[in-house]
């Protein structure tokens, strides 16, 4: 009988996916949350009685650390009831043993005795009911607020809003690019909504992460799966790598450049070092060129007879630009700028050589091929007709000898 196979259950998506089931042995991705971390340490049970640190997640992407004080067995994926200020809050277990003292090094936490937090326990469905209550409200709270930012005419953008998990806490999130004083907003928004208000202002690119999305390269966003920290990004990256200067490209969801304009950043500066300066121009007797275009990794550089845009473009080597370039500081001209047809003969590397004829077309006509084991000879061949012959004449002479003794008897 054919077996039914839940074909989701044993599948394993990562970068953020959905419907994972396997979070507890180590997936670095979750359904509820972001910017999971791949439990490289799983395997090693040892390493989780190494340290009572549990780091837990909240929403999208506020992550804390807390003790474990009372010894109980958690696993990745485990809601718990957490210590807050004031009351309790709900949260997802994101990471134990080992690895959350190395991602506390990582993230420089370091807890004094004062704020050290302990879980109280496994979240129960009392805590898990109110917990969903207070999300529901997150939406509505979210609009309301801005209404009354605007009323207020702040130059402000709320940007999310989060509820602790007992409904006595909402933090807001916002945007501003100066410095807002909002002791009168606090007072409001404490009026309109009865709870203990906590404001937290957050950069464009943090907003994005909260937020997530779709890129323009068809991925989730950088920032809402796995980015915890921003660099600063500048229009010399850009430069570097030869990327158009269009604004509407080079800017990401949130408005800023591209924070991915830094992943090869060093990998072009480090290639382009051995690469003669863009400003410096060639001469030759005919023309003079200026520099228009480079291909980093290849070592090739185009030069154009106009300053500005492409026009009589010829095509060197960076060797061959030096060479150029020495030239003209002695003060000689060479004839062109490219080497001459017997020089480029030379210069020329084969990529690759056709050895075992794989580009013809008639390599599967041939008659004679070779049979795979070992060697045997053919019947036509001079070898075996030696052979024969010597087997015939040793017949014919053992054949009188034979007739000799049959008379004899």
């Amino acid at each position: 009988m054919p077996l039914n196979i839940d074909v989701m259950e044993y599948s394993f998506q990562c970068g953020g996916c959905t419907g994972c089931r396997i979070k507890k042995d180590g997936c670095c991705c979750n359904s509820d949350e972001k910017l999971g971390t791949f439990d490289w340490l799983r395997d090693l049970p040892e390493t989780l009685k190494e340290t009572d640190f549990v780091e837990v997640q909240f929403k999208n992407t506020r992550k804390a650390y807390f003790l474990n004080s009372t010894k109980i067995p958690l696993e990745k994926g485990d809601k718990v009831a957490v210590e807050a200020s004031p009351g309790h809050d709900v949260g997802e277990v994101s990471l134990v043993g080992k690895l959350v003292l190395l991602q506390m090094q990582k993230n420089n936490v370091h807890l004094k005795k004062s704020e050290i937090r302990r879980i109280y326990r496994k979240a129960k469905e009392a805590d898990l009911e109110k917990y969903k209550e207070a999300k529901a409200k997150e939406q509505l709270t979210m609009i309301k607020a801005r209404q009354i930012a605007e009323r207020m005419k702040l130059n402000m953008k709320i940007g999310d809003v989060e509820y602790q998990a007992d409904g006595n806490k909402a933090i807001f999130y916002y945007i501003s690019e100066e410095r807002v004083d909002f002791r009168q907003l606090i007072k409001a928004f404490a009026e309109a909504f009865h709870v203990r208000i906590e404001m937290k202002q957050i950069g464009a690119r943090q907003e994005a992460g909260r937020i997530g999305g779709i890129g323009p390269c068809g991925r989730q966003l950088c920032c809402a799966s796995w980015m915890a920290s921003f660099n600063s990004v500048s229009t010399s990256a850009a430069r570097y790598q030869d990327i158009s200067m269009n604004p509407q490209k080079l800017a990401g969801q949130c408005g800023k450049l591209k924070c991915c304009m830094n992943f090869e950043l060093s990998a072009y500066i480090e290639a382009s070092k051995n690469l003669p300066s863009k400003e410096i121009t060639l001469e030759t007797l005919d023309n003079t060129y200026y520099h228009f275009k480079t291909d980093v990794f290849k070592g090739l550089i185009s030069y154009s007879t106009a300053p500005n845009f492409g026009a009589n473009i010829v095509t060197i080597t960076s060797q061959r630009a030096k060479e150029v370039i020495a030239l003209n500081k002695k003060g000689q001209k060479p004839d062109s700028l490219s080497l001459s047809d017997k020089a480029e003969k030379k210069e020329k590397v084969l990529d690759y050589e056709n050895v075992v004829g794989q580009d013809s077309l008639t390599r599967f006509d041939k008659k004679n091929k070779k049979k795979r084991g070992g060697k045997k000879t053919r019947k036509n061949s001079p070898k075996a007709d030696q052979q024969s012959e010597t087997k015939s004449n040793k017949a014919k002479e053992d054949a009188p000898s034979e007739m000799k003794k049959t008379n004899n008897t």
